[in-house]
């Protein structure tokens, strides 16, 4: 009994101190710059896709980013453990803060999408904290700090789920619950009270697109940047995590993964809507070269730029929001 109380004590208090030195994130000149790594698809065992480690070392090495997102989809095998240690020494060789969401291939192998929340938490660096009362398993909120030490921004991680719940009647990929829905209602209806009633500038991160990537992609008032080479692998079904979003006023962008050979960034109703950039290297030469997204968010203002940067160390499809979708109908006599 007394070894067993030892060895709580000393759980316990591993987890309280790593808790208390978590990395926190903060405005820097009054930016701060995440990259969004997606689609990694990682298989040790059979020696797949081992070059994005690579691949993400050059755009670390060419961005220096502050914070780091992978957008799912990141190991695709069973016992995926050491392919996340692998990924962790990276972001802990740049002491930079990273956090994962769960993409619909994260389901798939021996561990349980509940243990490997539990895992990545533990990680060096890994700002994952699922809310344990949602559904899902990567559902938090990460505050970014300004000049003052207070919140001046807001980063929402969701679980966008794996695949529909109502076959065969309904087939496809998973959707946002309406708990879920509900869940960010509620959080940032919380935010916005806590800063006078005023919606903190917002970013969201999940894997699968909301079916209203569709609208942005067709918006022609204000056309994407970017290239659309297969269809939008959005759910059948639509909860309304996008009008949520819209009445809640605070998120101004949406990144997402999953489609492959997607990388374009469009507006729907003042909302960005935006695709990372494949971090795998695919096989055809058409398809978009391997690299990352890099966002830079600005402090108090409802502003941020975007770009991709390849593994080749081109920068492309740089954009801001909202300047370069902010074209406004003109009025009819």
């Amino acid at each position: 009994m007394k070894r067993i109380s030892l060895l709580a004590i000393v759980f316990f208090t591993f987890f309280s101190l790593n808790a208390q030195t978590a990395p926190k994130l903060q405005f820097k000149s009054g930016m701060l710059k995440i990259v969004q790594f997606t689609d990694t698809h990682i298989e040790l065992k059979e020696k797949k896709n081992l070059e994005v480690y690579t691949t993400i070392e050059k755009v670390m090495e060419a961005e220096k980013p502050d914070f780091v997102v992978l957008t799912g989809d990141i190991v695709t095998e069973d016992d995926p453990q050491e392919a996340y240690k692998r990924l962790a020494a990276i972001f802990e060789k740049y002491k930079t803060p990273w956090a994962m969401v769960f993409g619909n291939h994260e389901s798939e192998h021996n561990l349980s999408r509940k243990n490997l929340a539990a895992f990545l938490e533990k990680l060096p660096f890994c700002i994952n904290a699922n809310d344990r009362k949602s559904h899902g398993y990567s559902n938090f909120i990460v505050p970014v700090s300004g000049k003052n030490g207070k919140p001046a921004a807001q980063l929402y991680f969701i679980d966008s789920n794996e695949y529909s719940t109502l076959k065969p009647v309904v087939d496809g990929w998973g959707w946002f619950t309406h708990e879920q829905v509900g869940w960010y209602r509620e959080k940032s209806r919380k935010l916005t009270a806590s800063n006078n009633g005023n919606p903190f500038p917002a970013l969201a991160f999940f894997h699968i697109p909301l079916p209203e990537y569709t609208k942005a992609w067709t918006n022609n008032l204000n056309p994407p940047i970017g290239v659309k080479n297969e269809h939008e692998c959005s759910p059948e079904i639509n909860t309304g995590m996008f009008a949520a979003m819209l009445e809640s006023g605070d998120v101004m962008g949406a990144f997402v993964g999953h489609d492959h050979i997607n990388d374009y960034i469009g507006v729907h109703f003042n909302i960005a809507l935006a695709y990372g950039r494949i971090t795998k290297t695919m096989a055809d030469a058409d398809d978009p070269k391997a690299g990352g997204r890099v966002i830079v968010l600005k402090e108090v203002e409802r502003k941020f730029n975007t770009w991709i940067r390849e593994a080749n160390g081109s920068k492309v499809l740089e954009c801001n929001y909202p300047g370069s979708f902010s074209k406004v109908p003109e009025k009819k006599n």
